[in-house]
């Protein structure tokens, strides 16, 4: 299971118009330590930014799989309720899980989310949908884009 940390990067980008701004954007990258994850966001980064560049910020996610969709330029977060019953009890016992999806738009993020969940046998709920501000995912094997 891949283990997901968001690192923000501060760097300055060149607007439409010409003008230089200084940005703050996050990134997602999988890693296995903090250093991992700052080594591989600083390598990710260095074809796309000319001048300096620092990382902002960084932090692990509870995030547990990700939904890629190579028409998507947007990432969704979609937190699902795994529904389970108690066989002494039962009672229903509900287990928070979040997955990332990518998607155009919130509808085909939905029908990303539905296909990616097909087959599995376990009920579950969708609690929320919502668009995040990632720019990008780097999964330690590109072959996971898939």
């Amino acid at each position: 299971m891949a283990l997901w940390f968001e690192c923000k990067v501060r760097y300055d980008k060149m607007q439409e118009n010409g003008t230089v701004k200084k940005v703050n954007e996050p990134y997602l990258v999988d890693a296995l330590t903090f250093t991992e994850a700052e080594a591989r966001i600083m390598e990710e980064m260095k074809p796309f930014i000319s001048g300096e560049y620092s990382i902002a910020s960084e932090k692990k996610t509870k995030i547990s799989e990700i939904f890629f969709n190579e028409g998507g330029d947007r990432y969704y977060l979609v937190k699902v309720n795994f529904i389970t019953l108690d066989e002494k009890s039962g009672v229903e016992k509900k287990t928070v899980t979040q997955i990332l999806v990518q998607a155009s738009d919130f509808d085909s993020a939905l029908a990303n989310f539905k296909k990616g969940m097909e087959g599995t046998m376990a009920d579950y709920e969708i609690a929320s949908i919502a668009e995040t501000l990632l720019m990008d995912v780097f999964g330690a094997d590109l072959s996971i884009k898939e």
